[in-house]
This record gives C-alpha cells, structure tokens and sequence, in this order.
C-alpha cells in the first residue's frame, strides 16, 4: 500500500542553448533516475529541450526540426518506465509556433499543452516568437515527433493514482491563472515548467504565491525552473524545484548550482482528496466551473515509492522559527474570547482550580491577562488550590507560589475531609481506590469552584485541554464542566509549548522560575496517593499514553481524515527511532477506543474558543453520535 503517496520529481538540467539532441541526453538521464527513485511523474524546465534563451533561433526551422526529432528521441526513451515526462518545448502547429508542455509516457506523446499567457514586458519578448495557447481549441489533436497526440489549453492526464494538469510558467503569474480551472476541473497535481529569472526579492514573492495558490486550489504544486546553462547575455537562470502541498512546502532544491539536480517529493493524494471533500467552497466552485475539460487517460502503473517526506512528530506545536508569534497569537485568542464573554455579561469576576500542573497554569495566565486587558483589578480573579489525597508538595507549592506571584485572590479548600464524609454517605470504602474514589474528589473540586462562583458572582473557567477532550480524560460533570473552557482549544503539547514560550517573555524572573518548573513536572489528575507527599501516585502518561503521540493521531485523524491504518505508517515515520511500532499500534487502539467512547462527554461541553485548524465542539468542528462504534477503525488498525 502506498497510503496515497505519490512521488513527484522536479528536474533541473544543465542546458545547451540550441543543442536538442544534447539536451535530450541529460532529459533522459534524469528521467531514469526519477524512474529509479519510483517517482510518478517528472518535470522539466520550459522550452528545456532548445533552451529558453535562443531568441530569434526559435524560428528556424533547422532548430525546431532538431527539437522534435529531440523530443521522439525522449519519448521512445519512456517505453518501459513508470515514470510520466513532462518537457517544455516549441511546437509547430501549421505556420504558428507555441510555447509547449509536451506529456510523454509509454513511448510515446501522450498530450501537448500550449502556454497560454506570453509575457512581453521587462527582459520578456515571447509575443516576438509564439501564439498565444488561449486560442486554441480544448482539445483537438496534432501529429507531433512521430505520434498523433491530444493538444488544447483544457488538457487533463490521468493516472491509477493520481490526476494532474499542466500550465507554463506565467499562467501562473497571471490575474487568472490556468492552474484554477485545471484544480476545479479535478487537476489534484499541477506541474508548472517555468523558465524564471532572478531578480532581487523575487524568489521570496514566488514562494509566497505557490504558498497561496496550492492553499486555495487545494493541490500539490510542483515547479521547475531553468537553471545553468541559459544565456545570462540580459538574465540570470538560477534553476529551482519547489513542491507545495495545500500550502506547505514540502520540497525545494538550492539555486545557483551548475549542475543537474533532482528534487523529489511525496505527495499525499489522500490528503489532497480529503481535503477537498470536506472544503464545500470548493465543490461548489468545481461544479459551477469545472466543466469542458478533456481527460487523457495514461496507463502509468501505481507506484509504492519509499516515503522520504519529513513527518511532523508535533503537528500542532509551530517551528521553533515561528514559535513565539504562533504561541502569542494563540495567546491572544484565549484572552480575546474571555474577554468577550466577561464584557457580555457584565462580570468582573472568575473562578478558576489551580492544580500546579500544565492545564490550570495556562488557563491561570490567561485569565490574567484578561483582566489587564479589560483594565480589571488581578483580585477579581479567584483561584483555588483544592488539595486532595494524591496531591503533592511540588504542585501544591508551585500552584501557591504562582497564585500569589500573579496577584490574584487566593484560595485554598482542601477536599479530604468532604470526599471521606462522601464516601460514608454512599458507602465506599475509602481504601478501595477504585473509580468512584478518584471521581468523588473531581466531582467536589467542581461542587467548590461553582459554589465560591456563586459567592463571588464570578463564571468558573474550565482548564481542560483538547487532548483530554479528544481520549475524555476528564470526570462527567466534574473537571468536565465550567462556565467558559479557555483551553479548548489547544493540545497537550501545544500547552507546553505556550507555556514554555510566556515564560521566556515574562519580565518577572520569580514567574518564569515556577513556569519552567511546571513545565518540568510529570502530567497527573493526582487522585490517587503515591508513596508520601512528594511521590505521584500516577502519570497519566502510564496510563492513557504519551499526549505527543495522541495529538499526533488527533490531528491527522480530524485534520486529514486518515485511517487508522494511515496514522500508523505516518507515525512510525515520524516516531521513527523513538516509538517502536508495537508501542504506536497499541496506543493508537487506546485513541481510537477512547475517543468513539467518550463521545457523550464531549456532546455537552461549554463554550471555549477554536484556535487551532482542529475543534471538538459539539456546536462547531465535531459532530458525531455518542454511541457510534468503533469497530470498522479497530479493524482497519488490525489488519
């Protein structure tokens, strides 16, 4: 199984102006190691069999006769290869000359696609030379090399795995670019040959409007541009390859080199697919718009190539690079949406459990900063450390400690002696440690934050985060339920990461301190004793597994609707050296379990705002029954 993976070559190679036959060498060449390295597909420069810098040259007919004996020449080389060609050439048609893409597979020219927007301005003359691809025709057909072939500016090329569209460098550039209609029309992979020259600033404005364009047409966008070779009389050709996937890069080669290189990337048709069914903006652009395209079937075998893409361990937690501004704004999304709700309804007052660990620190800050947003004094905010039979000095100290650091009205309500009273009314047995005792003392922490709400007329704030909402790591109308959830919306590890990153900006070094300690403690409810106060009694890790491994399969099994079978290969790349398979395959089945089963608790939550691409709210992101089985994802994991 190939898991929807793909893999697409972008060739960049060293060119002789004028020479076809000796470029035909080197396409060759290169394409055989595409073939090698199992790619699907392989893309080379426009005009990359002349040259594009030939200037007047390109209306010889002893240099178009070379270049189409050229391309023959790369299209019987294809016969026996899995790999699909796609060269840039000039092509006659009658009297007039067009700016190609010319498609090559089985030995022989499976489609030839005419550049459809000629730029003439600046260091660009190509109206001097070719015809415009907008006049012609959809698809009519052109002896070409030796082969009658499809040729049109509404070309598309399907194979077993994937479907793809071509265009020619400006279509791109253009207020309209032609790789719209190609994605709308069901193009999944746009190849665009290029022949770009450098300019200062320009290489940076290029990524920014592949980013963009793969983002809104939803495809992989795979680009190759002239390199070495190409006259620098008036320009300079550095050759560059570039592969984005729905807005990220996932592939780009160095420029300025002067020699062949070959860059290949794995492109996940899966997620492309996914993705689009879920984008109803659109499917309705497709079907209003995506009509009168002619499809060219290639009998390209599917391919299993060796996956070589870099897998994102923590898809949630930004690069290091990015760090501290996606950590800021998603800081100021929490505080945004409490404020909101604190201005609505005229409170100036919360309620908020501090426990000393990650969850409650975060929810803690924000709170603060909330209030100075709104100009509040910090003494509106109540927050209640609850000590209970598995709490220890550690968290204890550093929940005090904190509180008081950030100026807020502090509160300490041990739950001991009202959990043992619980336990006499309803008869359990206080030694037995079972779910009724761990769930009591949640259950009363929650009873303490409503009923000091009610003291204060204050709204309780809920710290849950999105990974124990995701596995229901939380007790049914215990820390399950509050008045606002501020952290809703953030994973585990993007809690760390947030925590982590305010307290490097914060300018009070006694904060920071206790920060960095929070950070450094083990994850744990703390309901159970451990052995004397400064022993855990358990880590949730132990026991549901480790959070960076379910925020991974969170993600991909929300954000790109993969199967379980699907996050499992994608984990053990990503894990790789980390997490053995055994592991991965067994706490995968816990998330999986989990999250069908704890559905209920996630079909009543509180309000708490979205801030990253996944949501499990009932009223936004996630809709599911909550008692829908979770045999058919069990199964695909096990087979």
């Amino acid at each position: 199984m190939n898991h929807g993976f793909v893999k697409i070559a972008a060739a960049v190679p060293l060119v002789s102006v004028a020479e076809p036959h000796r470029n035909a060498e080197r396409i060759i060449a290169m394409m055989a190691d595409a073939d090698a390295r199992e790619a699907s597909m392989v893309l080379f420069p426009e005009l990359c069999v002349t040259g594009y810098t030939c200037g007047d040259l390109l209306l010889q007919d002893r240099l178009l006769d070379d270049a189409e004996e050229a391309v023959r020449v790369i299209a019987a080389a294809t016969a026996g290869r899995g790999v699909v060609a796609v060269v840039g050439c000039p092509v006659r048609r009658g009297a007039l000359l067009y700016n190609c893409a010319v498609v090559l597979f089985g030995g022989k020219v499976a489609g030839i696609v005419p550049k459809q927007w000629l730029p003439n301005y600046g260091e660009f003359y190509e109206k001097r030379w070719f015809c415009t691809g907008s006049d012609v025709s959809a698809c009519t057909t052109l002896e070409f090399a030796g082969h009658e072939a499809a040729f049109g500016n509404r070309l598309l090329f399907r194979t077993s795995d994937f479907t793809f569209g071509v265009e020619v460098c400006e279509d791109l550039w253009a207020p309209a670019p032609v790789s719209t209609g190609l994605a709308l029309a069901g193009a999944e992979v746009v190849a665009n040959l290029s022949a770009d020259n450098e300019v200062l600033r320009k290489h940076a404005y290029l990524r920014s409007l592949l980013k963009v364009h793969s983002a809104q047409t939803l495809t992989a966008y795979a680009y190759t541009s002239a390199g070495f070779g190409e006259s620098s009389t008036d320009a300079v050709f550095a050759g560059k390859g570039l592969v984005y996937e729905c807005g990220e890069c996932i592939a780009e080669s160095p420029r300025f080199l002067m020699e062949d290189r070959l860059t290949c990337a794995d492109i996940d048709i899966e997620r492309i697919r996914a993705e689009r069914r879920a984008n109803m903006t659109f499917g309705t652009a497709a079907g209003a718009a995506g009509a009168g395209y002619a499809v060219i079937d290639i009998a390209a075998p599917s391919r299993v190539p060796v996956v070589e893409r870099r897998i994102d361990p923590m898809p949630f937690v930004p690069d290091e690079d990015e760090r501290a501004e996606v950590c800021g704004e998603a800081f100021e999304i929490q505080t945004t949406a409490l404020a909101k709700r604190l201005k609505q309804i005229g409170c100036r007052s919360v309620v908020i459990g501090i426990s000393g660990g990650l969850d409650s620190t975060l929810a803690l800050l924000v709170c603060r900063a909330t209030f100075d947003k709104l100009g509040l004094p910090a003494e509106g905010i109540t927050a209640v450390t609850m000590p209970g039979f598995g709490t220890t000095d550690r968290t204890y100290n550093n929940a005090l400690a904190l509180m008081r650091a950030l100026g807020t009205t502090v509160r300490e309500v041990s739950i001991k002696d009202a959990c043992l009273g619980h336990f006499r009314d309803i008869g359990h047995d206080a030694a037995v440690h079972d779910t009724t005792y761990e769930n009591a003392q949640a259950r009363e922490r929650t009873q303490i934050l409503m009923d000091i709400a009610n003291q204060t007329g204050g709204i309780v704030i809920g710290t849950g985060d999105l990974s124990e909402l995701a596995l229901g790591w939380a007790t049914y109308n215990g820390d399950h339920m509050s008045m606002y959830g501020v952290n809703a919306g953030i994973t585990k590890t993007m809690t760390r990461a947030m925590v982590a990153h305010l307290a490097s900006v914060s300018p009070d070094a006694s904060v920071k301190a206790i920060l960095m300690d929070i950070i450094d403690t083990p994850i744990s409810p703390e309901l159970l004793p451990g052995e004397g106060s400064k022993e855990m009694g358990q880590k949730t890790e132990d026991i549901v597994g480790p959070y960076e491994l379910h925020d991974f399969f969170l993600y991909h099994m929300l954000r790109h609707k993969a199967s379980p079978a699907k996050i499992l290969f994608l984990a053990k790349l990503a894990f790789a050296g980390i997490y053995d398979e055994t592991t991965i395959r067994r706490w995968l089945g816990t998330f999986i379990r989990r999250f069908f089963a704890q559905q209920f608790k996630r079909s009543c939550l509180p309000d708490g705002p979205k801030v990253d691409a996944v949501s499990l709210s009932p009223r936004g992101d996630w809709r599911m029954p909550s008692d829908v089985s979770s045999g058919a994802f069990i199964s695909d994991l096990e087979q």
